[in-house]
């Protein structure tokens, strides 16, 4: 009798080791998760990294000639970025805020990460064409222009955006009615003619000089021509409205 109530307490003991140790288990692995979660490292929110994107194209475009609108491509969900509380955009060199671009976001601390996203900038402005054609070497008067409106970004660098900027400009070469017109194509109408008396003004600390020359070649306001002075000598100097050429001292 004896051998079977210490056989009996030694079985309800064990079964009521076997559920501290199934507790104390249970715990253990609830505050391990606890932890796990808490240590885990934060990620970074895409959706904040595109507005950093667009806030720095928004400075970027400030000022352009015209109705901005700025489209910021997706993000993979799948890039894993640490959570940075000061990400920093930037422009790769030779990137710009104009039509397809890229953007650089960095970050510096606690981990540091870059990460490029792609954007697009439309500029809807007004640019001036020619409404008939013009000859080339034609003084370009403002009847002959036409203003249209039209994606800035889409067409060549340079484009006049004022008639202002192209009236009394001649053309290079002969361009068809509806053409848009770009300055670096266009020569400034001459303030120098070539064989033209001009004078010449050398200015320094305190003293300015002037003398007469001939102008050897035709040049706009802000052009290099070069003047042959009365005494014979060849200078060069920066062609000015009312016949006049500055020469640095």
């Amino acid at each position: 009798m004896t051998a079977s109530v210490r056989l009996s307490g030694c079985g309800r003991t064990s079964a009521m080791n076997t559920r501290l140790a199934c507790t104390i288990s249970a715990a253990l692995l609830c505050l391990s998760g606890a932890s796990a979660a808490q240590t885990a490292p934060q990620r970074q929110d895409t959706a904040t990294l595109r507005r950093s994107v667009e806030q720095f194209l928004q400075v970027q475009t400030a000022g352009l000639p015209g109705q901005v609108t700025l489209s910021i491509g997706a993000i993979d969900p799948r890039v894993q970025l640490a959570a940075c509380a000061e990400p920093q955009p930037f422009f790769m060199a030779g990137a710009r805020a104009w039509g397809k671009t890229t953007v650089g976001v960095r970050c510096v601390a606690p981990t540091p990460w870059t990460i490029y996203v792609q954007a697009s900038v439309t500029v809807i402005g007004d640019y001036v064409a020619s409404a008939v054609p013009l000859a080339q070497g034609q003084s370009i008067e403002a009847g002959q222009l036409v203003t249209l409106k039209g994606d800035l970004t889409m067409l060549p660098a340079g484009i006049a955006t004022e008639a202002a900027q192209v009236i009394g400009r001649s053309a290079n070469i002969s361009l068809p009615a509806g053409m848009p017109l770009r300055l670096d194509t266009l020569r400034s109408k001459p303030v120098v003619q070539s064989g033209q008396l001009v004078r010449v003004v050398t200015s320094g600390n305190g003293f300015s000089v002037s003398a007469e020359g001939r102008a050897m070649s035709t040049a706009g306001d802000g052009q290099v021509v070069q003047v042959r002075t009365a005494g014979g000598q060849q200078v060069s100097g920066i062609a000015r409205a009312g016949g006049m050429v500055e020469v640095a001292f």
